[in-house]
């Protein structure tokens, strides 16, 4: 990180406000070297913090740069650790909330590029968009209504691209966390004056996690990409000269490879999948039998759920 680096942004941080010029320089010298490396993105962090005025040029610049050092500062490139997560908190923790919805944007599109993002950051983000709902407060009510308990059209549009994020529990798919908000929303709002979009997202979410499916190996491990980019780099695998040398080498090769190998399983298509995750298990329908009768009514949101599960059976 250049020392006109630092300066540009002590400058910034003491007028409280950056304007088109100082951007574009703080553009050119953070990927001068095409990269964006710890200590600018801790510059960065700093500046956003000091900042009094966040337009969209700034929300911009700040997501792009901390969402590239996040998902790119280390291979695997596209993908958030658990370190990475917890720097990415602990950055915009450091007075113990949440200020901006430039950093609530930047949650949600690290989530959204990510091939897979831990829980805990997934978790964190879904938190502060419920305490924003419940309280009234928070960077989703910058500019508009703050009167508690009830769901916004910005709200949900948050929730939604988190929720189905392909950085999740994997792509589109709803977990039993997720689902379990959207109760929890849905039973402190009910008969506010909620967006029209929530009652859609409501019925999408915990539709999909009753009746969607998702593959066991959707969400690669860091561990496991690492492993896969090694083995592709590696110019010494060579599995054709490998199966060639042990065509020379053993008798009646197809018996000796099926005995090294062992007959691959069968493998469940796509159709069969879905067939089995369109059906609502025994569990499932227990627990969404606790979750309906929770509050001793069944609501005009939990009708809806249940008219699109059936309709879909």
């Amino acid at each position: 990180m250049s020392m006109q680096f630092v300066k540009l942004a002590e400058q910034a941080a003491q007028d409280g406000k950056i304007d088109a010029a100082e951007m574009l320089s703080l553009r050119q010298m953070s990927w001068g070297d095409g990269a964006i490396h710890r200590g600018e993105a801790e510059a960065i962090f700093a500046l956003n913090n000091t900042l009094q005025l966040r337009d969209n040029a700034w929300v911009d610049f700040f997501v792009e740069a901390i969402g590239e050092f996040v998902l790119n500062g280390t291979e695997p490139r596209g993908l958030c650790d658990d370190a990475e997560a917890r720097w990415l908190i602990d950055q915009i923790d450091h007075d113990g909330k949440l200020e901006s919805m430039a950093e609530l944007e930047l949650l949600v599109r690290v989530i959204e590029r990510a091939q897979n993002v831990p829980d805990i950051l997934k978790h964190y983000t879904l938190k502060h968009i419920e305490d924003a709902v419940l309280t009234g407060t928070g960077p989703t009510r910058d500019g508009g209504d703050l009167a508690a308990c009830h769901i916004s059209t910005a709200e949900c549009a948050l929730m939604r691209r988190v929720i189905f994020a392909s950085g999740g529990h994997g792509p589109a798919a709803v977990s039993r966390y997720d689902a379990e908000l959207l109760f929890r929303l849905k039973d402190a709002t009910l008969g506010r004056d909620n967006a029209l979009d929530w009652q859609p997202l409501f019925v999408d979410g915990v539709a999909n996690y009753l009746k969607g499916f998702s593959l066991k190996n959707a969400q690669l491990s860091h561990e496991r990409v690492k492993e896969l980019e090694a083995f592709v780099a590696d110019n010494r695998a060579n599995v054709g000269r490998f199966f060639g040398q042990m065509a020379r080498e053993l008798p009646n090769t197809a018996n000796h490879i099926g005995k090294v190998f062992g007959k691959k399983a069968p493998r469940e298509s796509f159709t069969d999948l879905e067939a089995a995750g369109n059906q609502v298990t025994d569990h499932e329908a227990k627990w969404l039998d606790a979750m309906i009768e929770a509050d001793g009514e069944l609501d005009a949101l939990e009708r809806a759920l249940l008219d699109r599960i059936a309709a879909e059976d």
